[in-house]
């Protein structure tokens, strides 16, 4: 029986900083670091075929860490479709002092509503319709 086994980046630099990082390919932090090497520890003795990621270094990075401590040698898939969201104008700037300038509700719209992008970003309906087709066409049919 096949598994499907989703893993998120660890920290980056800017999670850690509290920015907003999108589409932005910032790497890893230490912490980031060490949350990769334990995932790889909890995961050591699966059986990896495929390893799908997006293209930014902290997804990577992240998969490369946690393949170091497993035997498996997976074919690695890189998209742009796995992106994380893109924050437009937001990214690189600090989450607490975007709240502050624009207000905390306004800033809960553009970070929790379905179909409200922050300014030249994604909503959340425009990522999962660019996500969505990508797992239903390459990775669902692999399982």
């Amino acid at each position: 029986m096949s598994k499907l086994i989703c893993v998120r980046h660890g920290q980056s630099l800017w999670n850690k900083e509290n920015k907003f990082t999108g589409w932005v390919d910032v790497d890893l932090s230490d912490q980031g670091i060490s949350e990769a090497e334990t995932a790889g520890e909890l995961l050591k003795n699966f059986k990896f075929d495929i390893v799908f990621t997006s293209i930014l270094k902290r997804a990577i990075n992240t998969a490369d860490i946690i393949l170091s401590r497993n035997e498996s040698k997976p074919e690695i898939i890189r998209d742009k479709a796995l992106n994380e969201r893109h924050y437009g104008e937001l990214q690189g700037l600090n989450k607490a002092e975007i709240g502050e300038k624009v207000g905390a509700e306004q800033l809960h719209i553009w970070r929790r509503s379905y179909d409200i992008a922050p300014p030249e970003g994604e909503s959340l309906k425009d990522t999962q319709e660019r996500v969505i087709p990508y797992y239903e066409n390459e990775i669902l049919p692999m399982i």
